[in-house]
């Protein structure tokens, strides 16, 4: 799994309400989530966040509410993995249900700036910034997590292997 995107920088306790807010909840319509998808964090996110585009963000990313409705709004978006100092543990889970690939990199938040080109190898376990020679470290994607990505989240994989099985 290779990933490689421009970077947007978010901080710590990144709440599920700053990824998308409360009032949109009535949809869990991708594009519509998409639309309003981290506006609260930061309000020209979703104007200028364009498709194959990185999150990197420091600690607790993901906590409040256990909704799937972020990891939808950030991967309707267009947005390629978030990469984090560490994530809430229900967003983590939710991440790879909804097949959203995301990296923990302890400190990676702040060797990055916004705007920074990366490029992550999700099967080696390394993040390399453009320009830079430093490789920083992440805990590669277990296989079996990687077919739930590949397969575009955990429902598309449950109705594939049924298939397979019919």
């Amino acid at each position: 799994m290779n990933i490689s995107g421009r970077v947007w920088v978010f901080g710590d306790d990144v709440d599920t309400d700053q990824i998308i807010p409360a009032r949109y909840l009535t949809s869990s319509d991708a594009a519509t989530l998409a639309a309003h998808c981290m506006e609260d964090a930061d309000p020209a996110f979703p104007l200028k966040v364009q498709e194959g585009d990185i999150i990197v963000a420091g600690r607790n990313f993901g906590s409040g509410s256990s909704r799937e409705h972020a990891p939808i709004a950030i991967k309707g978006a267009g947005v390629a993995c978030v990469i984090a100092d560490s994530f809430a543990r229900i967003f983590y889970r939710n991440a790879f249900n909804m097949g959203l690939p995301i990296f923990v990199c302890e400190g990676f938040s702040q060797e990055v700036k916004e705007g920074d080109v990366i490029h992550v190898d999700g099967d080696a376990g390394e993040i390399r910034i453009d320009g830079k020679p430093a490789c920083y470290t992440v805990s590669p994607i277990p296989p079996f997590m990687q077919e739930l990505i590949e397969a575009g989240g955990l429902m598309a994989y449950t109705q594939k292997e049924l298939a397979a099985q019919s």
